[in-house]
């Protein structure tokens, strides 16, 4: 029997940074999370220690924050963008490399009822992100993007059933034709293209999938995933695909009969584990490769 050393990887997670652009007196922010990983002639490295192709972890967070200044005016798929092709590029033991950022939003703080030049609030709202994966050079390089936004966290409290499911002798779910339906919502969305309005693009995605979760009047959360996917490859033809992850978070109608008080679908105890999990893709059927084998992290987060 051959023991042999399968799919390997290697970069720097997590690295914090945050940009102030201070060219006016008002000031902008970018606060990031951007995550590296570099595939390449690495096998040596495992099987013997040898590390002359390696370049170190530690290089590549400096580079994060070198490149960090291109965030003055790019979106963070530019941003990413620019990250990758500089490893693929400029670093020769580099075959393929991918970039993950989060993107935390802030808001201008109000002072005297008026936005302040160089005050936010972090906003509790979901988190933007993107990934950027870059394989070989030159005419045969090729390039994916994804972006993406996770808890989001969005709740409506009629429009929502759920009967006529399967059941066996462990059933003891009540139906239901009026019920809350709530979810923190991940979503990620992979482009056809390398050149698009990125922050125009996930501000159109981002209300679409909120308007479809609001107006499907829905029978299951499956079916309102569908939609909002549907309704995203309908608006935008430069996605190929979306991916969505959708924790039912529950809402149980709260026993008030027993104190001899009614309860209309008022009341609810909001249940946060254990919860269904509910996950789909919608895709195009003329949809581009998805890429090399590592994507698959860009599966269901």
């Amino acid at each position: 029997m051959a023991i042999i050393l399968g799919d390997h990887q290697y970069g720097k997670a997590e690295n914090r940074i945050v940009r102030i652009v201070r060219d006016t007196p008002r000031h902008e922010i970018h606060d990031v999370n951007v995550s590296t990983a570099l595939r390449g002639d690495f096998a040596p490295a495992h099987l013997v220690g040898d590390q002359s192709n390696v370049l170190p972890t530690d290089s590549q967070k400096q580079t994060a924050y070198a490149y960090a200044k291109r965030l003055g005016t790019a979106s963070i798929e530019e941003y990413g963008l620019s990250l990758a092709r500089h490893f693929v590029d400029d670093v020769p033991p580099v075959a393929a490399a991918r970039i993950e950022i989060e993107d935390y939003a802030w808001e201008r703080a109000l002072v005297d009822g008026v936005e302040h030049d160089h005050t936010w609030v972090r906003k509790g709202q979901e988190v933007r992100t993107a990934s950027v994966t870059v394989e070989g050079r030159g005419d045969a390089q090729r390039t994916w993007i994804t972006g993406g936004l996770k808890d989001l966290v969005i709740l409506k409290s009629t429009g929502s059933e759920f009967h006529g499911f399967y059941e066996d002798e462990y059933t003891v779910l009540e139906p239901t034709t009026d019920r809350v339906m709530a979810t923190s919502l991940v979503a990620t969305w992979r482009f056809t293209t390398t050149e698009a309005d990125w922050n125009a693009v996930y501000a159109g995605v981002r209300s679409l999938l909120v308007r479809q979760f609001a107006v499907v009047h829905s029978l299951a959360l499956q079916q309102t995933l569908y939609e909002m996917g549907k309704a995203v490859l309908e608006a935008y033809d430069v996605i190929a695909e979306v991916r969505l992850s959708a924790p039912n978070k529950h809402h149980f109608r709260y026993d008030l009969e027993r104190f001899g008080i009614e309860n209309d679908n008022e009341v609810f105890h909001a249940d946060d584990r254990p919860y269904g999990l509910i996950q789909a893709s919608v895709t195009r059927d003329d949809a581009p490769d998805a890429g090399p084998a590592w994507r698959r992290q860009d599966a269901f987060a």
